[in-house]
């Protein structure tokens, strides 16, 4: 079982960054992929970013160059630095895990926080 607490919401204004933390609880971290998602009009989930390890990273095309995601396994944390924001970015923000090698499709995922907000003024 792994539980995630996302922090590092609040609200920014536009062009500004924030950095978003998740901790994750339970055994085997490294052995889990770890990502980011958050709500989308015509989605459940839209797919942010995702790390396996460093060499293997992954991000949604709308955040591509703006938002970088990382990992320290012996915190057991997830970041992911956002910067350029934009009002588009507006949402709360998913931290999700799963056993495993990446994938972009949310209902592979097993573990789920409860979410943080980003709210970007303009």
């Amino acid at each position: 079982q792994v539980q995630l607490v996302e922090s590092g919401g609040g609200l920014v204004q536009g062009t500004g960054s924030l950095r978003l933390s998740c901790t994750a609880s339970g055994r085997s971290f490294s052995s889990y992929t770890m990502a980011w998602f958050r709500p989308a009009p015509g989605k459940e989930r839209e797919f942010v970013a995702s790390i396996w390890n460093m060499s293997n990273r992954y991000y949604g095309d709308s955040v591509k160059g703006r938002f970088t995601i990382s990992r320290d396994n012996a915190k057991n944390t997830v970041a992911l630095q956002m910067n350029s924001l934009k009002p588009e970015d507006t949402a709360v923000y998913y931290c999700a895990a799963k056993w495993g090698l990446a994938s972009k499709a949310d209902i592979q995922y097993d573990y789920w926080g409860q979410g943080t907000q980003v709210t970007v003024s303009s």
